[in-house]
């Protein structure tokens, strides 16, 4: 199964790179927040150091964008464009799911709705660049580094970790009691389905 190839990459390299990805992230958008707040703040959804919207992002963006890796101005405007899709989407599903955004650029010049902004945009566009042109290749070097089976042991474990730290807050979200009788529990799923 982990040497099923995706456009020319092989699933193993493509799991392990969206899990650094995640927790670089969530790494990276922590300690900005934390500063932009003078205290420290956990930028995740779960407990766990871990943004899959980041892992899934610079995968699938190093999948589409590496055929422009030579063409820098194109990869940029393209990354950027792209991501903030991307963002769109991923926020307008998050107000369709849970009734809120989990982030804000409401405050931001040239918003939409506070979901996307002229700010991330740029800054989507330098981390195209970045990640196609130069963090990418060092990514899958670190992964090479260790052998296939531990590597897919320690991806196993983290995965494990993160989809229960999941499955936790999101039952937490959408306040399911599990020691409420089944009914109560299909009747939330029922009116969370009416949304």
């Amino acid at each position: 199964m982990w040497e099923m190839k995706l456009l020319g990459t092989d699933l193993y390299h493509l799991v392990a790179a969206f899990v650094i990805y995640s927790m670089l992230g969530w790494l990276v958008e922590s300690i900005y927040m934390s500063f932009c707040n003078h205290k420290l703040t956990n930028r995740g959804f779960a407990k766990s150091p871990f943004c899959p919207i980041y892992g899934f992002g610079a995968v699938f963006g190093y999948l589409i964008l590496s055929p422009l890796r030579k063409q820098y101005v194109l990869l940029y405007i393209v990354g950027a464009l792209l991501a903030t899709t991307f963002e769109f989407i991923v926020g307008k599903v998050m107000i369709r799911l849970f009734g809120e955004l989990w982030w804000d650029y409401n405050d931001k010049p040239f918003n939409y709705k506070g979901i996307i902004c002229l700010e991330s945009t740029v800054a989507w566009g330098f981390y195209a660049v970045g990640i196609i042109c130069f963090l990418h290749a060092r990514i899958y070097g670190l992964i090479d580094m260790i052998s296939p089976r531990i590597g897919i042991a320690v991806i196993s474990v983290i995965l494990i970790i993160v989809s229960i730290d999941y499955v936790i807050q999101l039952l937490k979200a959408f306040k399911v009691d599990l020691s409420k009788p089944k009914e109560a529990i299909v009747e939330r799923y029922k009116s969370f389905r009416a949304r």
